[in-house]
């Protein structure tokens, strides 16, 4: 049996199709093991938790340990929901907003690329002298800045809408599989997160700020890697698309007419 849908975009690995009973099964777990992959290699530099753990120290000064460890669970646990729903509601913000497939793969790749610039080539600040008071004098900082924009900013958002928009296509069980994996990647890279954040004292004194920045920069030239894909594959795909170049024929045929 041969499934008759497009793949999923990025594969970390894909069952040989041998035309047994067996090879729609394999493949469905395969889409689940990419769901998983991509979502943490890609997710988890964007999020940065070392950088949002030097952060977290300077705007939770007048917080006590054990307040500030409540707080980044419930961080972590807003950071989850807010990309869970962007997930399921991916295409159908698409489809409202007329954007298609190759439109949000490229204008994901871009977003990932600037961010990925803007880790590789730091400036001084992160948050502004105003923003940083603010957090510092809030009770509470979990959902703003900390969930958003600090873990689950524009950057992450088009990262799993980008993976909504490759999921669409599946049908039937490889989509619940394909979706399963990729929430299942959230949930690893939001409980990875949560203990980043939570060692975020141990952390900086075993890196030091050196060591901080020097992570930030590998994850920052593994994001633009990331995205330059990204806008590839979303060029591909546009020229691949018979409809865009039919609506381009148009479009020249009726200026000359």
């Amino acid at each position: 049996m041969k499934l008759d849908k497009p793949p999923f975009r990025y594969h970390i690995t894909r069952a040989p199709d041998t035309g047994g009973y067996w090879s729609p099964v394999l493949n469905s777990l395969s889409d689940f093991v990419d769901g998983v992959g991509l979502t943490l290699i890609t997710l988890l530099p964007i999020i940065n938790p070392l950088n949002a753990a030097v952060l977290l120290l300077t705007i939770s000064e007048n917080l006590t340990p054990q307040e500030r460890n409540r707080q980044i669970t419930r961080a972590c646990l807003y950071m989850t929901g807010i990309l869970v729903a962007f997930l399921l509601a991916g295409h159908l913000i698409m489809m409202a907003f007329g954007i298609s497939i190759p439109g949000i793969r490229v204008a994901g790749g871009m977003i990932i690329g600037v961010i990925g610039f803007r880790m590789l080539f730091p400036q001084d600040e992160h948050l502004s002298h105003e923003g940083q008071r603010e957090a510092i004098e809030k009770a509470d900082i979990s959902f703003t800045p900390l969930a958003m924009p600090i873990l689950s900013g524009p950057g992450s958002i088009a990262v799993v809408i980008t993976m909504s928009s490759a999921i669409a296509g599946h049908k039937g069980v490889d989509k619940i599989f394909a979706y399963t994996g990729v929430v299942l990647g959230i949930l690893i890279t939001a409980l990875i997160t949560w203990a980043v954040l939570r060692g975020a004292g141990v952390m900086r004194r075993f890196l030091g700020v050196n060591g901080v920045n020097s992570m930030a920069r590998i994850m920052g030239f593994l994001l633009i890697c990331i995205g330059v894909q990204f806008v590839i594959n979303g060029v591909r795909d546009l020229i691949s698309d018979t409809g865009f170049w039919g609506a381009v024929w148009n479009e020249v045929n009726r200026r000359g007419a």
